[in-house]
């Protein structure tokens, strides 16, 4: 969840230093006082004005790695294929039914999961295709921006584990592969 102080004057914004005469050190002190509030109150963006300069402060998603934790959650559902693959071992005639058993390709980030550019457009991949280095898997849109994840080798899509506009978290399982 992304917080936003927007005014100086709200109590997660930095107290005001006494005036500055254009002394570097003084807005280097007053900028890590900024960034320390931003911190101390997990706040991503700060817009702060004093005296003619005007400052716009933003951190790196810091919760993309606070929510590697949860992921761990997500993770009974890289043993759901497994499960399932163990099964057919009760009946010898299905033997070749276990042969989906791959790797897992996980979310870089953190975000909504959608499988194609738009509603009406084709899914970028699908169970039975054999990608490249450079093709597109899926789209994540974090803080509204879409970001397109690539396959970053060769391997064929098993399986899609998530379904369009679900919510991912970081090192969630995306797809099954091999």
């Amino acid at each position: 969840m992304k917080k936003r102080a927007a005014k100086p004057d709200q109590p997660s914004a930095a107290p005001r230093p006494a005036a500055s005469k254009g002394g570097g050190s003084d807005r280097l002190a007053e900028l890590q006082r900024l960034i320390q509030v931003m911190v101390e109150q997990d706040v991503v963006e700060v817009e702060y004005e004093d005296q003619g300069t005007r400052w716009r402060v933003r951190r790196k998603d810091p919760q993309a790695v606070a929510f590697a934790a949860p992921a761990a959650m997500a993770l009974p559902a890289v043993h759901a294929p497994a499960v399932v693959a163990a099964a057919p071992a009760h009946s010898p005639a299905s033997a070749p039914a276990a042969e989906p058993q791959g790797e897992v390709f996980k979310s870089p980030m953190l975000g909504t999961f959608y499988r194609a550019a738009s509603p009406d457009a084709e899914p970028f991949v699908k169970a039975g295709d054999k990608v490249s280095a450079e093709t597109t898997l899926c789209i994540i849109e974090a803080m509204k921006v879409m970001n397109e994840i690539k396959a970053e080798r060769e391997f064929e899509v098993l399986d899609v584990l998530v379904k369009n506009g679900d919510p991912v978290e970081f090192g969630q399982p995306l797809f099954l592969i091999r």
